[in-house]
């Protein structure tokens, strides 16, 4: 079975002598059509998160379909296109029961502590398996593979978002237009707010603009700020710019002390809030559903074949937008 494997720090490559997936009573095995690439891959690739082993299969943000079941499955077909939860929460524990299932301390993590869906089969858990709304031919303007590849970041986004409790008087800004950025600016514009953001990176900040954010102009009084960057340095002067009262919800992540004081956050009564991914099920099916009309693939800057992932993982970092890799072309040639 061909695979992407990273081999060093830095260098990935493409095998054809992966075993074959073992399907558990309670899996499904997918044949993988396309997987995203974020933040976390690119650190793995780099030597910056380090995986448990060497010869690893990174990639996390999968999709495809469904070419075996195990005995116990009852709600999944062969045939079926699913999207990949590459989260697997214990669905036991204290936080799972209460629904917290993001802070769940037995959860695997696809890509990071298990090996990851970059390759041409995977089995997994069914219920972390989720069908996938169907495909329309690009020239038609419908879902497109680019879409289902932005599935689970544009869940990540959408909780972050739903836990922000923001409703349509406020008056929000966006700290980084990377791809969490790029997507939170999508799902507050599609709520009728037209987001602030503040990007460096030129590229990056028209393609927000193209989601429906408006550049940052100095204005101050927010009452809803999204740090989506996790540079902790970004929050100093973000805050400075709420209003008193206001939310400031972190996703990015990072293990640098916040640029904050206790008189920062009582004096000014402002509410922290972070955000880790989302809550199983429900963030991801309802993810999904919205997906025809969210478009979340409109923040994919390129697509590569499989045999190109050295190229996709190393620029994935300098694009404006998010990269993904397509196993199978013919699912979407149109980015």
């Amino acid at each position: 079975m061909r695979a992407a494997v990273l081999v060093a720090p830095g260098r990935i490559e493409i095998v054809d002598d992966r075993p074959e997936p073992h399907c558990g009573p309670d899996d499904v095995v997918v044949e993988i059509e396309g997987v995203g690439l974020c933040g976390s891959d690119i650190s793995v690739f780099r030597g910056g998160r380090i995986p448990p082993a060497l010869p690893w299969v990174p990639g996390h943000e999968g999709f495809g379909r469904v070419v075996a079941t195990g005995e116990r499955v009852r709600d999944r077909a062969v045939g079926g296109r699913v999207v990949i939860e590459p989260n697997y929460a214990c669905l036991r524990c204290a936080d799972c029961l209460t629904g917290l299932t993001s802070a769940c301390p037995h959860r695997t993590i696809v890509g990071l502590d298990a090996p990851g869906v970059l390759a041409e089969r995977v089995a997994l858990p069914a219920r972390f398996a989720h069908p996938a709304p169907a495909l329309a031919p690009a020239p038609a303007g419908g879902l497109t593979g680019a879409d289902l590849a932005a599935a689970e970041p544009y869940a990540v986004a959408r909780a972050a978002v739903r836990r922000s409790g923001v409703t349509p008087d406020d008056r929000c800004l966006v700290v980084g237009a990377g791809a969490q950025g790029l997507l939170v600016c999508r799902i507050l514009s599609r709520l009728g707010i037209r987001p602030v953001v503040t990007e460096p990176h030129p590229l990056r900040l028209a393609r927000a603009e193209g989601l429906g954010a408006m550049r940052d102009d100095g204005r101050t009084g927010f009452t809803l700020v999204f740090e989506t960057s996790g540079h902790a340095p970004a929050l100093r002067p973000a805050v400075d710019r709420c209003a008193p009262g206001a939310t400031v919800v972190l996703i990015g992540l990072s293990a640098e002390r916040l640029p904050l004081t206790v008189d920062d956050v009582v004096r000014r009564q402002l509410v922290l809030r972070g955000s880790m991914i989302y809550d199983h099920p429900g963030d991801f099916t309802t993810a999904l559903t919205e997906l025809p009309e969210a478009r979340p693939g409109l923040v994919i800057d390129s697509r590569f074949p499989l045999e190109q992932a050295q190229e996709a993982f190393s620029g994935a970092a300098e694009r404006a937008g998010k990269t993904w890799i397509s196993l199978t072309p013919t699912v979407d040639a149109s980015r």
